[in-house]
């Protein structure tokens, strides 16, 4: 399995399948950071329920204002406003690898121990991507793979926790925190606000484990 290609989204009411609504948040946060939302996207949005895809109050307001941020957008202004965040020439504005927050440069060894966990994963890179393993769109669709894959010996809670503790919760927050403060993000300052919180939600679960 390669984790680097985004599966289509589903948006659907709050139910009884909890990790089924996991799963799906994790392959939306990593569509959006993959590429801008095109405009099939930002249709599924103008009619999504503006119910917090997983029930309880800490997630309805930042889903709320993920709705209304990419109801108020259209296609060129959020390839315009990710173009100016992430595809710089040269820098970019913000860095969407996690070996930059966790070690300050590029496919440092951060990149070396996600790989090797990868491969006990039995996972790989999309050779047709030109992004290295610690962006975090890939990080996200691994997360969704150990969800909702059907190979129960590697999806389940425990490789979840392990995956999430080591390559996820370590930098999140300061990309989250980075992307939401820069005056170029509008769409993506409500994306970033939302995936702030989703990952709060998800490493209150994960601490009830231990």
């Amino acid at each position: 399995m390669s984790a680097g290609a985004v599966q289509p989204l589903s948006f659907s009411p709050a139910g009884p399948d909890d990790e089924l609504a996991r799963a799906e948040l994790y392959g939306l946060l990593a569509r959006l950071y993959l590429a801008p939302p095109d405009e099939a996207l930002l249709a599924q949005f103008r009619v999504a329920v503006t119910q917090a895809p997983q029930e309880g109050a800490f997630l309805e307001e930042p889903w709320q204002e993920l709705v209304a941020a990419m109801r108020a957008t259209d296609a060129q202004a959020a390839a315009d406003e990710y173009d100016a965040l992430f595809q710089g020439v040269g820098k970019p504005e913000v860095f969407l690898y996690g070996s930059y927050y966790l070690a300050g440069f590029l496919n440092e060894k951060p990149l070396a121990a996600l790989r090797a966990d990868l491969a006990r994963l039995g996972l790989g890179r999309d050779e047709a991507s030109g992004e290295t393993e610690d962006h975090v769109a890939y990080v996200f669709e691994v997360m969704r793979y150990l969800i909702a894959g059907d190979d129960v010996e590697v999806c389940n809670l425990e490789q979840q926790r392990r995956f999430f503790r080591r390559h996820v919760q370590t930098w999140l927050g300061s990309f989250c925190e980075t992307l939401a403060a820069h005056p170029s993000a509008r769409l993506y300052r409500a994306v970033a606000g939302f995936t702030q919180k989703f990952i709060e939600v998800e490493t209150q679960g994960f601490d009830l484990l231990e």
